[in-house]
């Protein structure tokens, strides 16, 4: 059984309608991709809003940082496993395995990461993410020590911190507006 066939329970903007900067990513993604990622046209509503969330989204997932892009794809899916978005998941777990050439990671990430084989320090990582969205009044020194003892500096932990947030706030959109995955990425790297 196919996934609904919209983009957002409500609806999006025509892409013909949208500024000519937008237009222009629009063209980037079908050239780079083949295809516009649903967030974005979902989020296209508010344009400035959505330039706000693309320039957040690249400064947290594409800049330099301690932790790796693997790790903080990795990280979106673990929340977004967490607060079961559908969306995210797709999307996030297809990144996954084009990252690390594993085609069963995403899936293992996302139903119960707790049974991948990985090295201590993104076990770490991962516990964090997961308490962080489940548990966030739990959170204490003692978690910020556990990823110190794995070698994350503190600018490493702000960075974790800040991709479990940005997830927590895009997992929410995406509910929200009942939002789909593009088809591309159930097929993406497997």
């Amino acid at each position: 059984m196919p996934q609904p066939d919209h983009i957002s329970a409500l609806g999006v903007p025509d892409p013909a309608t949208l500024d000519d900067d937008l237009k222009a990513i629009w063209a980037k993604c079908v050239e780079k991709l083949g295809f516009v990622p649903n967030v974005y046209s979902a989020l296209s509503f508010r344009p400035q809003r959505l330039r706000n969330f693309m320039a957040a989204y690249n400064e947290i997932m594409l800049s330099p940082s301690g932790l790796s892009k693997l790790e903080r794809e990795m990280v979106a899916v673990v929340v977004s496993s967490a607060n079961r978005c559908y969306y995210c998941l797709v999307a996030h777990g297809a990144a996954v395995r084009k990252l690390s050439g594993d085609p069963e990671l995403g899936e293992m990430l996302a139903f119960n990461y707790r049974v991948a084989k990985l090295p201590v320090r993104q076990r770490v990582m991962l516990d964090f993410a997961w308490k962080l969205t489940t548990e966030l009044h739990l959170i204490d020194e003692a978690d910020r020590e556990a990823l110190r003892a794995q070698g994350l500096t503190n600018e490493d932990i702000f960075d974790l911190a800040e991709t479990v947030a940005l997830f927590n706030l895009s997992n929410r959109m995406a509910a929200a507006t009942d939002m789909m995955p593009n088809k591309e990425y159930h097929r993406a790297d497997r």
